[in-house]
């Protein structure tokens, strides 16, 4: 009886796993009957003349085997036979030929066979988690998720969702001023689900774009009933981002529809993404009209476009360069992402630079100026040597953060180039 208990017991134990684990119950049951069979196939070489049934109300399982009544001198393999004495003692009527099938009790295989059970269903169970772990989250691919970080690492946090699946936050995808303790919650976009030697990893992101535009989509009706969409956005993470919106309703204004009364629609998008500054412009297939939005809140004089090379040539009042570039060169860089075109800022031309002059970028400069100075330069959207001499000089000083000597010998060095055109 109390090896019977013990199967019983045995069955019990991978019930309360299969909670656990969430599994579906049919799912379970295969399993249970697969591992079953897989352990008897081991023992005896063959599985084919038994029988499993898993009952999980009761939470208990029955063995039945079949097998050929034969003469008792012509027993050979008592797995598939039973000799006709043995056969007669479960019922006097049988005869040589036919089949008697009888109940099994697994324990009485022995303690090894429910060892090797116990292996291969918590390998099987494990698989099956794996499976289902994979294919629930390979269609959340894109949605928000909120889990609890469970661990703080220093290129990644571990995060648990409410089944306590595991799931990484990387840091290169966490916006850089995102900071956690253990216990708090984070929302963030599944960014992908990696499947490496059947190990799935969950990977979320909180810099990607699809981020910012499912929170649009969550803080704006419209956008989720389709009557605004989202075309573009640029995204530079917990600093500065640019979404570019269109209404499908002449009687819906999708700017001020984005923002809210008071911006009582975006503030909650602002908060969740660490005070991120958001700017959103209608959409236009009109590029130079897109282009002069990207570039809000600078107002632009005329633009020239060039569109086999994707490059813009946009002429400002001085006063509103330093508005198009923006602090450390953001609001060029993310118009440049958000229209899909290089965009070189000048100052409206005087005479002191022809308009019919050839320009030069930068990077012609290298053997003359430092490598580094070029590359802080550039790193306010400004590429060429017209975009730097129109450039004020407050601004090369204050925003590229270079001294005022290297300022001047830049600008020297550039003006003896036209000069000597």
């Amino acid at each position: 009886m109390a090896k019977k208990e013990e199967t019983i017991s045995l069955v019990d134990t991978f019930a309360e796993f299969k909670e656990l684990k969430n599994i579906d119950r049919a799912i379970m049951v295969s399993v249970l009957e697969d591992s079953f069979r897989s352990v008897i196939a081991k023992m005896f070489g063959t599985d084919e003349n038994y029988v499993v049934i898993v009952n999980p109300d009761k939470g208990d399982l029955e063995i039945w085997r079949n097998r050929e009544v034969v003469a008792d001198e012509d027993l050979t393999n008592p797995n598939l036979q039973i000799s006709l004495s043995e056969a007669q003692k479960i019922d006097a009527s049988y005869e040589v030929g036919e089949e008697v099938t009888d109940e099994v009790n697994f324990a009485s295989f022995g303690r090894r066979a429910i060892l090797n059970l116990r292996q291969t269903l918590a390998s099987k169970i494990l698989e099956l988690e794996k499976d289902t772990l994979y294919n629930k989250y390979i269609d959340k691919v894109g949605t928000i998720v909120s889990a609890e970080v469970y661990q703080i690492w220093k290129k990644e946090m571990l995060l648990m969702d409410d089944e306590q699946n595991e799931l990484l936050l990387p840091k290169t995808e966490q916006i850089p001023s995102d900071f956690y303790h253990k216990g708090e919650t984070v929302r963030a976009v599944v960014d992908r689900v990696e499947n490496k030697n059947n190990n799935p990893k969950i990977i979320l992101s909180r810099t990607s774009p699809v981020f910012l535009q499912r929170l649009f989509e969550l803080e704006v009706p419209e956008i989720n009933d389709g009557l605004i969409t989202i075309k573009k956005i640029a995204r530079i993470p917990g600093e500065r981002a640019k979404i570019a919106v269109e209404s499908y309703d002449d009687r819906i204004d999708p700017v001020g529809a984005c923002v809210g009364v008071k911006g009582s629609r975006i503030h909650g998008i602002v908060r969740e993404l660490r005070n991120e500054n958001i700017d959103v412009i209608n959409f236009t297939n009109n590029t130079q009209l897109f282009i002069q939005r990207a570039l809000s809140p600078a107002r632009v004089s005329s633009i020239r476009i060039n569109e086999e090379e994707h490059k813009a040539e946009v002429f400002l009042k001085p006063e509103e360069v330093s508005l198009a570039i923006g602090k450390g060169g953001l609001n060029i860089k993310l118009a440049s992402m958000l229209t899909g075109y290089t965009i070189d800022v000048f100052r409206e031309v005087d005479n002191s630079v022809p308009q019919e002059d050839e320009d030069i970028y930068l990077d012609e400069f290298r053997d003359e100026i430092e490598g580094w100075v070029i590359d802080a330069i550039k790193g306010l959207g400004i590429e060429t040597a017209k975009a730097v001499l129109n450039a004020p000089r407050e601004m090369l000083i204050e925003q590229a953060d270079l001294e005022e000597e290297t300022v001047d010998e830049v600008i020297r060095v550039l003006k003896k180039e036209f000069e000597e055109e």
